[in-house]
């Protein structure tokens, strides 16, 4: 009987030992969390490298060779440019809200707002598209495509912009070009398939992908289809969104495999391709996660599951690895790198070497800077402004990093933040969490 009595009391510590590992007592309500400290329990067991977590000081006598600061007057691409990368923005830095907006919408809005002639637009889940004036502080268009059969689906529109005209992919199938001035959609095509990527333009084409990971080159004047290209299917989804980055020679696209691939934007054909996610452990901990690919010159910097990479544009050749992953994607400044990690690092690489210049702890910073103790926090995005790394929390605060790693402040913008940030003439533009357009100097 004792030892059947200590067999049980083994057994009992075990699963409350798991029980608490799993982390099922913590967000219980949201199960994606959940489902991740499943999975980070399969990471203990398999055998990847150990996560780079080492704090560097910056060389007192080394020097950042930075960009011109810019005052950027549009944003016409998801991630601002066709190449996913920003530049150096102007920004008065006053921190003061000067323009508010009504509520757009009563659903739920898109984290992407697109910008052309002091015009914003936006979408959101019941698929509607609105413009608003920045000068009149007004809408002055709300579109939606879908008929009734489609009201009760939850659309996620994929934009991008041209010349007054928005090119839309969704997730039902449909591809349609819709010209803002003219209040008229120019074309539509239904491909059935839903779409899951980010859409490129280069000259007359569109370029986007489906969930079945196949790449298509499309016609921008009909919306037909020029060019598909296959490539490897997931057969279990999961939560990364397949992504474009271009240039006007290649296209590059990171699929939900965790394959990128290179393709000549005229030729339409595969120059190359390597797998990101290559792995000996068999457990659910493989499903590909990324974040979106940049490109700087001749270099592509893009992060999978484990590793951060820097591969040759030409040849797909990997010039290095660093062993961490990035929350948000990374950020390239003239010849430097700069990241923000899982582990909660602001890491600067220079980027032809991948020589880490430094590498320090952004909350034990924030901890320093608050004089309080240390806590997790969440981010949202970085850019680079006025000459210093703007860190964006969920929080609505941003950190304000000198360029060689020191956070100098730590400011709390006016309105709570709930759509990526983005820059123009100067000023922050973003959606409040009650969904109305905010507008900060």
């Amino acid at each position: 009987m004792r030892l059947i009595a200590i067999l049980i009391f083994f057994l009992l510590f075990n699963a409350c030992s798991f029980d608490d590992k799993t982390g099922i007592w913590q967000n219980q309500n949201n199960p994606i969390q959940k489902k991740n400290n499943v999975f980070n329990e399969f990471k203990t067991l398999s055998s990847s490298a150990q996560i780079f977590d080492k704090i560097i000081y910056v060389d007192p006598s080394f020097k950042f060779n930075l960009q011109n600061e810019i005052a950027n007057l549009s944003w016409k691409d998801q991630f601002f440019n066709q190449s996913n990368n920003s530049y150096n923005f102007k920004y008065i830095g006053n921190n003061k809200l000067i323009q508010k907006s009504k509520k757009i919408s009563r659903h739920k809005l898109n984290n992407f707002l697109l910008v052309e002639n002091d015009n914003v637009i936006f979408n959101d889940e019941r698929g509607n598209i609105f413009v608003h004036s920045l000068l009149n502080n007004k809408e002055i268009r709300k579109y939606n495509f879908y008929k009734k059969q489609f009201k009760k689906i939850k659309k996620n529109l994929n934009m991008i912009l041209e010349n007054h005209i928005i090119y839309v992919s969704d997730n039902i199938g449909y591809l349609y070009a819709y010209d803002i001035k003219k209040d008229k959609v120019l074309w539509a095509k239904n491909y059935k398939t839903p779409f899951r990527s980010n859409i490129k333009i280069i000259k007359d084409k569109l370029i986007a992908a489906n969930q079945n990971n196949i790449l298509y080159f499309f016609d921008k004047k009909s919306g037909d289809i020029i060019k598909s290209i296959p490539t490897e299917e997931n057969t279990i989804k999961n939560e990364f969104i397949s992504n474009l980055s271009s240039n006007e020679k290649y296209t590059f696209f990171l699929n939900t495999y965790g394959s990128l691939y290179a393709v000549d934007n005229n030729r339409m054909r595969i120059l190359w391709f390597i797998n990101l996610n290559q792995s000996i452990d068999l457990n659910p901990s493989n499903l590909f996660e990324g974040n979106q690919i940049v490109i700087n010159k001749d270099k592509i910097s893009v992060s999978s599951n484990r590793y951060t990479y820097v591969l040759d544009m030409e040849t797909g050749s990997i010039i290095y690895k660093n062993n961490f992953t990035t929350f948000i994607k990374s950020l390239i400044i003239n010849d430097y790198i700069f990241h923000v990690t899982k582990n909660n690092l602001l890491i600067a690489i220079y980027l032809k070497t991948g020589e880490i210049i430094y590498s320090v702890d952004i909350n034990e910073e924030i901890a320093k800077f608050l004089k309080t103790k240390k806590r997790k926090t969440e981010f949202l995005n970085i850019f680079m402004v006025n000459g210093k790394l703007f860190i964006f929390l969920k929080s609505s605060y941003i950190l304000k990093f000198s360029v060689n790693g020191n956070l100098d402040e730590i400011q709390k913008l006016p309105k709570k933040i709930n759509s990526n940030p983005i820059f123009l003439n100067k000023l922050i533009l973003f959606i409040s969490n009650k969904s109305k357009l905010s507008v900060v100097n």
